[in-house]
């Protein structure tokens, strides 16, 4: 029996070392933790001790006199001040309302440059085209809608230069005011989008505003611009179907050659992508299509 007892006691006593050593382990951690606990509470009792350096120099400043402000100026290099300065005078009140009328442009103006030029058109024609191709990243997303731009760009050179001629060098100059700009300009893009869009297109919009009768001249731009973009999606799909066409007799002559061979468990895309880009490349199909875009819109 002694034996027996002499190996639980030292069983027992090596269960108790690797206790301690556990128990050890978890102070240190401990230790650390209240270490970390104690540099996040200094440093947030500095940043609170600054606050209120700040905010005392500040309320001394509100009293009369200003003996107070400049005995806490001396002693704290540190002012803070909450609060909103709102204007006094009209023409401040003014002046506010037209920079955030400005800034408020800047936020739509992509979406101005998507739906009143010939962005949308061009965009949609671009991703037909790689969906014909079966081409799923190439060209990439940024590819096409830089590109896409820039077309954009080029359509629009005469209606921009237009507008810079007749509104926005004179409003420069000073010869014009910006309600007489403004007019000048939306007269040129209210031409061009008539131009483009069908005459059924602005008629639907034109009816449901219950407007009546009306001269394209005296439509208003919340009526020209959801017609111009809806005859922008008809053009842009009526192009993207004719883009497929050659596309999909290519896919079909493919698949009957490789059923025809009992080659049944061959992809008809392995063979008739390459034979897409090949056809696309021989006839010259970007210049042909960037061709048919400006065609398009009569530049």
């Amino acid at each position: 029996m002694q034996p027996e007892l002499r190996n639980t006691r030292a069983h027992s006593s090596f269960d108790w070392r690797r206790a301690d050593r556990n128990s050890a382990a978890t102070n240190r951690r401990f230790v650390g933790k209240g270490r970390a606990l104690l540099g996040l509470l200094l440093v947030a009792g500095i940043f609170f001790a600054v606050l209120f350096c700040g905010a005392t120099s500040v309320f001394g400043q509100a009293t009369p006199g200003g003996a107070v402000a400049s005995r806490t100026n001396a002693a704290s290099g540190y002012n803070l001040n909450f609060g909103f300065n709102l204007p006094n005078q009209p023409r401040d009140v003014d002046m506010a309302i037209r920079i955030l009328f400005i800034l408020t442009l800047l936020t739509l103006a992509p979406s101005l440059v998507m739906l009143m030029t010939s962005f949308t058109r061009i965009v949609i024609v671009f991703s037909f085209l790689r969906t014909a191709l079966s081409l799923q990243g190439t060209p990439s997303s940024q590819l096409l809608i830089g590109f896409s731009l820039f077309l954009t760009f080029f359509i629009m050179a005469p209606t921009y230069q237009r507008i810079n001629q007749e509104a926005l060098q004179p409003y420069s100059a000073g010869q014009i005011t910006s309600q007489e700009a403004v007019q000048r300009a939306s007269v040129h893009m209210r031409n061009f989008m008539l131009q483009q869009a069908r005459q059924k297109d602005v008629e639907v919009f034109v009816s449901l505003a219950k407007l009546g009768p009306t001269t394209p001249e005296q439509l208003p731009m919340h009526v020209i611009i959801p017609g111009f973009v809806l005859s922008e999606l008809r053009t842009g799909f009526q192009m993207g179907f004719l883009l497929f066409i050659p596309f999909i007799l290519i896919d079909f002559v493919v698949a009957i050659v490789l059923m025809s061979l009992g080659l049944m468990m061959l992809p008809p895309a392995f063979i008739s992508l390459p034979l897409k880009l090949l056809l696309f490349v021989l006839v010259d199909g970007w210049t042909l299509l960037v061709r048919s875009l400006a065609d398009s819109f009569r530049v």
